[in-house]
């Protein structure tokens, strides 16, 4: 499967104004952009495993493409959503509980490279990691 591995970011582009766009504040935004995530993706069918550890947290989740499932961002964010896989991208569609607005995410991997790709209220980020 195409996003089977572990993946540890290497960079950002416009992801300090995407966190301010999400209502996130600059010290934890200055902290975000230096988390040294890591992302460990596990599929099965339909079925997908995702690890992410970073300096903040640790965190597990087990989601099955179309099914909606709560998720909880870094900064206490809560939103509800699912994923599906179009082509090679999974591409997300995330609602905040807190004020209805969308969070669109896909990821796609091209080579040694997945790009996290974000939009929220007008504002797009990337986020691009490696393979480890």
């Amino acid at each position: 499967m195409t996003f089977n591995g572990t993946w540890k970011v290497d960079r950002n582009e416009n992801y300090d104004k995407f966190m301010e766009q999400m209502g996130i504040n600059m010290v934890k935004r200055k902290l975000a952009a230096h988390d040294s995530l890591k992302i460990t993706i596990q599929q099965d069918g339909d079925k997908f495993n995702v690890k992410e550890n970073s300096t903040f947290r640790s965190l597990e989740i087990n989601f099955t493409l179309g099914v909606a499932f709560d998720y909880n961002l870094a900064d206490g964010t809560e939103l509800t959503g699912s994923w599906a896989l179009e082509g090679d991208m999974l591409k997300g569609t995330f609602t905040r509980k807190d004020n209805g607005k969308q969070l669109l995410t896909t990821r796609t991997v091209s080579g040694d490279e997945m790009v996290q790709s974000y939009s929220y209220d007008g504002v797009d980020a990337k986020r691009i990691f490696k393979r480890v």
